[in-house]
């Protein structure tokens, strides 16, 4: 199951800077032909996209790499920094987004636009692009619990709204002479990528720091040591995050007189069962005896 997660996250990986790649030189022709900011804005945003997408590409090929003796625990918190990394070039992105698309809606001469219609059909391909990247990242996400690829799906997702105003921006300067829409459509685009990386980068500095699982997953580990048959009861149980990975610590009380081998089977069904429930879990289970 753990290979076939791994798995999971490196396609989207390749599928998201193949699509990058890809939105990178149509945004370029566009650009070239049109002149827009809001392109020009889409265009800095892929081409962040694409760096950024090599970038957790390799960490999540570093990260599925398997224990060693200096990595102990695996190396799945490459994940987290990369994801840290993203939030931090996303930020300044955006903030060389917003201060362009401001100086453009401040200058008494603003540059024209040309060639909406080209733009525009530039951007409909990259929305239909982006929005089928998407779809496959969630459910990548959905089953293997990777920051970098939820972070990368937040990238396509933020990229989805200005390429929808840039869109606008084109057609009401082509239809009404409006080209300062363009540049309010950029300031926008630019509040949702700094707003997005705030948010992934809290995501990655939390378990870099070794934060607690989500609480639904403690609940769910609770339950399932609470009914487990054998179990008399369980204390000490500790979980951390680092990438897409989960690492569980439980003590399990067991009667002590039962056979050492008939311990061992109740505390490793339960460890199979919290796996099964949670393939993304790293589980250590402590066998403590209960006297009577």
């Amino acid at each position: 199951m753990t290979t076939e997660l791994t798995r999971l996250n490196i396609t989207a990986g390749i599928a998201s800077t193949s699509v990058a790649l890809t939105l990178v030189a149509l945004k370029l022709w566009a650009l070239a032909e049109t002149g827009a900011l809001s392109i020009a804005a889409s265009l800095v945003d892929s081409g962040l996209d694409l760096m950024v997408s090599l970038a957790g590409l390799a960490a999540m090929i570093y990260a599925a790499r398997p224990p060693d003796d200096d990595h102990t625990f695996g190396h799945s918190s490459a994940e987290d920094l990369a994801a840290l990394g993203q939030s931090v070039f996303i930020l300044i992105a955006a903030g060389v987004i917003g201060t362009a698309a401001a100086r453009r809606l401040l200058s008494d001469t603003p540059p024209e636009l040309a060639a909406e219609g080209r733009g525009m059909l530039v951007m409909a391909i990259s929305i239909l692009l982006t929005l089928a990247l998407v779809v496959w990242q969630r459910y990548v996400a959905r089953r293997t619990g990777s920051r970098v690829v939820s972070a990368d799906s937040l990238h396509y997702v933020g990229d989805l709204i200005p390429n929808i105003g840039a869109i606008v921006s084109l057609w009401a300067a082509q239809r009404f002479g409006l080209g300062a829409i363009d540049s309010v459509v950029a300031i926008g685009a630019a509040g949702i990528l700094a707003v997005g990386a705030i948010n992934i980068g809290s995501g990655a500095w939390d378990a870099l720091m070794d934060r607690n699982a989500d609480p639904e997953i403690i609940r769910g580990i609770e339950d399932l040591a609470r009914s487990w048959p054998g179990i008399e009861g369980f204390h000490d149980l500790r979980t951390r995050t680092a990438g897409s990975k989960i690492f569980v610590n439980i003590h399990v009380e067991i009667d002590g007189r039962l056979p050492l081998t008939i311990a061992h089977d109740i505390g490793a069904g339960l460890r199979h069962a919290i796996l099964d429930r949670y393939p993304q879990t790293d589980v250590i289970i402590h066998h403590d005896p209960v006297r009577y």
